[in-house]
């Protein structure tokens, strides 16, 4: 591949992913949904709940992004947040062998969720059958779910209280503003309960 083409396959890339990230930033219901999702996460860590967050492979990355950044801090110093990624490994490992991948986060949710918590699943297909396993697992336990989806949403779209679904066809595009939305969420809360 010549560098010419090579640079016009950068450009191509940059520009899908400028598309979507139009779509969050001039999409006011998306920009609605976000702040309404940060004041629920708000009020959840207010009322001494904690959030969970889960997802598979780079989604995994995106979870665990958002808990680390809740309970560590974000752009200044302030108290530490209630939240945690379902990602341990030990925990992985041996759910995985004793009762299969599926149960992997369900059961994690199982352990650590508790009435009045939020679970975030990623999912960029919305169709990870763990991912819906664990949503299905918080409903029982009185968890509040929120999904960062991708494509039509999948089968998670109207299994979780709220969503957000990023019109993306690749995984990678959906996880680029996955990311941008997990940043928005965390200034909400930081806004909603530090100022």
């Amino acid at each position: 591949m010549s560098t010419q083409d090579f640079n016009g396959a950068i450009a191509r890339s940059l520009d899908d992913a400028a598309v979507l990230l139009a779509w969050l930033r001039d999409g006011r219901d998306v920009q609605q949904k976000i702040a309404k999702l940060g004041h629920d996460m708000a009020e959840c860590l207010e009322r001494g709940n904690r959030i969970l967050t889960c997802g598979n492979g780079g989604s995994m990355c995106d979870a665990m992004h958002l808990a680390q950044e809740l309970s560590g801090h974000f752009r200044g110093q302030r108290r530490a947040l209630a939240a945690l990624s379902i990602s341990d490994p030990s925990h992985l490992t041996c759910v995985a062998n004793d009762e299969g991948f599926e149960r992997v986060f369900a059961r994690g949710v199982e352990a650590w969720g508790t009435k009045g918590d939020v679970l975030v699943a990623f999912s960029t297909s919305g169709n990870s059958a763990n991912v819906i396993a664990a949503v299905d697992a918080a409903r029982v336990k009185g968890l509040f779910t929120i999904g960062l989806l991708g494509r039509d949403g999948g089968a998670l779209a109207t299994r979780c209280d709220a969503s957000i679904v990023v019109p993306g066809t690749t995984s990678d595009r959906i996880q680029e503003i996955h990311i941008k939305i997990v940043h928005l969420l965390i200034e909400q809360v930081e806004s909603r309960l530090f100022g």
